[in-house]
């Protein structure tokens, strides 16, 4: 548990060494003390975001889902990987793809596909949605990497695409589905509300 002496002595041992990490994710209380403890060894941050709450639900959602929404195949990793390039740099703020993190992340991607963890809705032979199941414990599934491409915002396409996934993983992953959001994404609360999804706590993230 991450009690005020246990994040000190992390910080302790952590500042000792050369930074390896680009992010510090987790219980706001926690990841803030902890950034206070190791920002003036590991500083600057390229931005704190202090308030992100942590959802969960585990009653499949009274709106309608999209039929569309399914599981991506192994062999549709490749019109996968672009809206995932654009999902991650729009909410991270670079792209997953510098300093050489192509294959990297591509491996990544493989991996959740292979796992039946990735979803997407194509159009036009492209995502126009997407959403993976990033971390999956035997008491819940965490919704990572939600993304809906920007001509199709704001027509409901979140909504239904959510309701599916959240069903699926439900019936088939775990007893409990969760996410975090960024407290100022007030769109994607919405739909995360319609969902079924309430606050059980709040994450903090550093990013680096």
């Amino acid at each position: 548990m991450a009690t005020p002496r246990a994040v000190a002595a992390f910080a302790e041992v952590a500042a000792a060494e050369p930074r390896t990490c680009s992010s510090l994710v987790g219980e706001a209380g926690a990841v803030l003390d902890l950034w206070e403890r190791l920002g003036p060894t590991w500083g600057p941050a390229r931005e704190v975001r202090k308030c992100q709450p942590l959802l969960a639900t585990a009653t499949p959602p009274g709106v309608p889902h999209d039929p569309g929404v399914r599981l991506v195949r192994p062999e549709e990793v490749d019109i996968l990987f672009p809206a995932a390039v654009a999902m991650y740099t729009e909410e991270v703020g670079v792209s997953p793809l510098q300093g050489g993190g192509e294959r990297d992340y591509r491996e990544r991607l493989v991996d959740l596909v292979r796992a039946r963890r990735a979803y997407a809705r194509f159009v036009g032979g492209r995502v126009v949605f997407k959403a993976e199941l990033a971390v999956v414990t035997r008491h819940t599934a965490q919704v990572q990497g939600v993304w809906v491409a920007p001509e199709f915002r704001g027509r409901g396409v979140g909504s239904a695409a959510m309701a599916t996934v959240v069903r699926d993983a439900l019936r088939r992953v775990a007893p409990t589905v969760s996410l975090y959001v960024n407290d100022y994404n007030h769109a994607a609360r919405r739909i995360y509300a319609r969902c079924g999804f309430r606050q059980m706590g709040t994450f903090a993230t550093v990013l680096m």
